[in-house]
């Protein structure tokens, strides 16, 4: 069997359907709607930035500016040209000038009076007929207060007196409200904030005690107290003081003077008891010579009045019944002949005296500003400037007719201090002004009742408080011309230190 191929013809059969069905065709067409476009611009500004920088010559002799294409004026660039050797020779020698030194160029609004900002009284003490027996600023500046008594004729020892507190700064402040009201069993006769913790004050009584109170604690601001044992004051308190406190000690200490001729040092050394840690007694027989002629024996010098040194801690002053002041000192060793009781032994530490006031002596104050100047004040009604080189003062000043119950140095200008007299006046005395008249005096009471205490503001110099026999402390604002140091005033103050005495 074979196999051949063969090709036979293709038969082909028209689709009648599809003709049928492409007769029926129809076109159609669709389009969306037209695409909107749309061109936008913004516009930003130009920034550029350029600089200049000059070229330090370390020997730049020479004036540093060419002058001929700035100016038009050729005479001008001769002259400064020919004038430069001079100007730089003055601008040396301004340069090298003391005449400036201490001066401080303030931006505080010019206060060109003194103004009473307010008048301050506690109700009951003023119902009682209290006199402020002392004032003192808190560590802030923004606290006083003050103490109430009674420093005129009359059995008066037990009767109970006040210590009041006012915020200046708080709001809601009420002159006749304070923020704090102490009742105590016996007079105040003196007290002092901490100079660095504002909530403390020691305070002094009438019946010799020393007492300590905590103003931040509200239900019992009384911490520590001496008591009356055979260590306290036999007589009344008449200062207290805070002592600096040493590197390694945080223990409190609060020194205390009297008439009873003792000058002791307390330190707290448990919640509520302050126990006797130092004392010195002046007594008649161990006094300088100039004293021993006026007393005579064993008998107690009594103390009214005490200032310790801003430069050395270990010298202070005191002043006496007798009128006289004595220059003491910490470091002494030598024992007090005295036959008061006290659990410690008593030194004394008088050196030497100076030329006594005409009566008892209220008050003392060394200068902030100079180691060896200091201002008393006493019954007499006069104010010694004294040196403690020297035994009579550089200056004697007659500034009331009747007592000076305190005197103080401004913490701001060495020339100026402040006196509270027996005739109702607050004196403002200015050494730059005038060396034997006050610069103003206030009437702080219209009936010529006493102003017995005052004090500067050490942390707002502008202000000055007085407290007086009608119960008012006025807290005064004081002008720029007793608060801005003048240039020279450091030189007058040293040539009044120098000055010799006859």
């Amino acid at each position: 069997m074979s196999f051949v191929d063969e090709a036979v013809d293709v038969v082909s059969v028209e689709s009648l359907w599809r003709k049928s069905q492409g007769s029926r065709c129809e076109s159609r067409s669709c389009q969306t709607l037209p695409v909107t476009s749309k061109e936008t611009s913004v516009q930003v500004r130009a920034a550029s930035e350029a600089g200049t920088q000059t070229e330090w010559k370390q020997d730049q002799r020479a004036l540093d500016v060419d002058l001929g294409p700035l100016l038009d004026y050729p005479d001008v660039g001769k002259f400064l040209k020919r004038v430069e050797e001079d100007m730089i020779r003055e601008l040396k020698r301004s340069w090298r000038s003391r005449a400036f030194d201490g001066f401080e160029v303030t931006r505080e609004e010019q206060n060109p009076q003194v103004s009473c900002l307010h008048s301050l009284q506690y109700p009951d003490a003023v119902a009682d007929h209290l006199q402020v027996t002392s004032v003192t600023w808190n560590a802030t500046g923004s606290v006083l207060a003050c103490s109430y008594g009674r420093l005129g004729d009359g059995d008066w020892s037990t009767e109970k007196s006040y210590v009041c507190t006012w915020n200046l700064d708080r709001r809601g402040f009420n002159p006749h409200h304070p923020d704090l009201a102490l009742d105590v069993p016996s007079s105040v006769m003196c007290l002092a904030f901490h100079p660095s913790r504002p909530s403390l004050i020691a305070g002094g009584l009438y019946n010799g005690e020393v007492l300590v109170w905590d103003t931040s604690r509200t239900d019992d601001p009384l911490i520590g107290r001496t008591g009356l044992s055979a260590d306290s004051h036999m007589d009344a308190v008449y200062q207290v003081q805070w002592l600096q406190e040493g590197p390694q000690s945080h223990k409190l200490q609060v020194l205390s003077v009297s008439t009873d001729g003792k000058i002791l040092v307390w330190q707290m050394e448990k919640e509520g008891q302050l126990t006797l840690h130092n004392g010195y007694a002046l007594v008649s027989q161990q006094m300088p010579s100039r004293m021993n002629k006026h007393i005579r024996g064993d008998t107690a010098v009594g103390v009214t009045c005490l200032s310790s040194s801003r430069f050395d801690p270990s010298v202070f002053v005191v002043g006496v019944e007798g009128g006289h002041l004595l220059k003491c000192s910490t470091a002494v060793q030598t024992a007090a002949l005295t036959s008061m009781a006290s659990s410690i032994p008593l030194k004394a530490p008088a050196q030497f005296t100076f030329s006594p006031h005409g009566g008892p002596v209220y008050c003392v104050d060394c200068s902030p500003f100079h180691r060896n100047l200091f201002l008393s004040a006493g019954t007499d009604g006069h104010a010694h400037l004294y040196s403690m080189l020297q035994e009579k003062p550089l200056a004697s000043l007659q500034l009331s007719q009747k007592y000076l119950f305190s005197i103080q140095w401004s913490p701001v200008r060495p020339l100026v201090f402040a006196a509270a007299s027996g005739e109702g006046e607050l004196l403002l005395f200015d050494f730059g002004k005038s060396s034997q008249k006050p610069s103003l005096s206030i009437k702080q009471t219209s009936n010529e009742k006493p102003v017995y205490c005052l004090a500067f503001n050490q942390a707002q110099s502008q202000l000055l408080a007085a407290g007086d026999g009608t119960g008012v402390v006025k807290i005064w604002q004081l002008s720029s011309d007793f608060t801005e140091q003048g240039a020279r005033e450091m030189q007058t103050l040293d040539e009044l230190a120098g000055a010799v005495t006859d």
